[in-house]
């Protein structure tokens, strides 16, 4: 479900916005300068109502394994939201990007102990 789009202002500074029935925000993207090779392309960054920058998140460059497609791929939380915002962005062909929401999986698996001094084994949930 798209929730928002990502694009270089007059700038070349990215910005964007997203709008879902409980969030509705405009950010900024950062890019992050690190040569680790698990830290994130963008930090993502808004403003407070006392105006002062905020970061909220941080996205990652991707590679799709089915089509060999580039997005961008995250999530937006911060201490006043219930729970965390996954997000990925999907470039189109004006250069602008698509923010894409879709609601989290169950993993199929998940951890149970039945006391306090056993060890936890794994259920499949059904």
């Amino acid at each position: 479900m798209n929730i928002g789009t990502i694009r270089a202002n007059d700038r070349g500074a990215l910005t964007g916005s997203i709008a879902t029935l409980t969030v509705a925000m405009n950010f900024a993207l950062r890019g992050v300068a690190s040569n680790h090779p698990n830290a994130p392309r963008y930090e993502i960054c808004t403003r407070s109502p006392a105006g002062a920058a905020v970061q909220i998140g941080a996205l990652w460059e991707q590679t799709s394994k089915t089509t060999g497609e580039c997005f961008l791929q995250g999530r937006i939380d911060d201490p006043s939201m219930a729970r965390p915002l996954a997000i990925s962005a999907f470039r189109q062909d004006d250069g602008s990007y698509n923010v894409a929401w879709l609601r989290p999986q169950r993993r199929s698996g998940f951890r149970v102990a039945t006391s306090a001094n056993d060890n936890p084994t794994y259920l499949d949930a059904a």
